[in-house]
């Protein structure tokens, strides 16, 4: 039995009983990409039963940062991390202009990790180098290069990262999702004309939607295609 990971104070966490669910399902980023969403979530069919954890990014870059953070916050049984998109909503980086004073108390009320039996889920990754309790809130949601030279430059957390725990994150634009044993990357870049991926925690299988819109334009080298094992 796993016991749950230990965080500095500063850092809002939240435990979940997987127990409690029938099936969880985890979510890419998002980012204000609702049709995506909601194609998605019908291949998904969650019940009130299930569970659907977000990795955070639910907004920005899209069309309708609005709309999915409704959605999301509309559902009990949804959950999801913050993003850094998130905080540079809170910390005032940037404005959307639609959100009112209940969008803005919702996306502060975010955790920046949600975790369960060897599970855990955070948007940008954790940095093998040093314990959990040492990570800030930054560091949880915008962890992605051990380069510091550069943040899509070799060698990615994820590929030094061997556990105790298995790590569900976005922020890194992948080409395909990363699946290995202590890893799995979820963002594939919806709102880049990519695709929007879940991944079936019982079922251990991912599921996609491709984009429905040309996207944003995005560098070659700021995608990233997973190495195989």
């Amino acid at each position: 039995m796993f016991s749950s990971p230990t965080f500095d104070d500063g850092v809002p966490h939240e435990r979940i009983d997987a127990d409690e669910w029938e099936d969880i399902y985890v979510v890419g980023d998002v980012h204000g990409c609702l049709p995506e969403l909601e194609s998605l979530l019908d291949d998904l069919a969650p019940s009130n039963d299930d569970l659907v954890v977000f990795v955070g990014d639910l907004i920005r870059k899209g069309p309708d940062s609005i709309g999915v953070v409704e959605l999301v916050r509309e559902n009990d049984n949804f959950r999801s991390v913050r993003g850094n998109n998130e905080q540079k909503l809170l910390d005032g980086g940037v404005e959307l202009d639609e959100f009112g004073e209940a969008e803005i108390e919702y996306v502060r009320s975010l955790p920046a990790a949600i975790s369960w039996d060897g599970a855990l889920v955070v948007h940008g990754g954790v940095d093998p180098r040093k314990p959990l309790s040492e990570h800030s809130i930054d560091d949880l949601e915008t962890t992605r290069s051990l380069d510091p030279d550069g943040s899509y430059d070799r060698p990615f957390w994820f590929e030094e990262y061997d556990g105790p725990r298995r790590v569900f994150f976005g922020h890194t634009v992948l080409e395909r999702p990363v699946e290995q044993e202590w890893a799995v990357g979820l963002d594939t870049g919806c709102v880049y004309g990519g695709t929007l991926t879940a991944y079936e925690y019982r079922a251990d299988e991912f599921v996609t939607k491709p984009s429905q819109r040309t996207g944003k334009n995005r560098s070659e080298d700021s995608i990233v295609t997973p190495r195989t094992h």
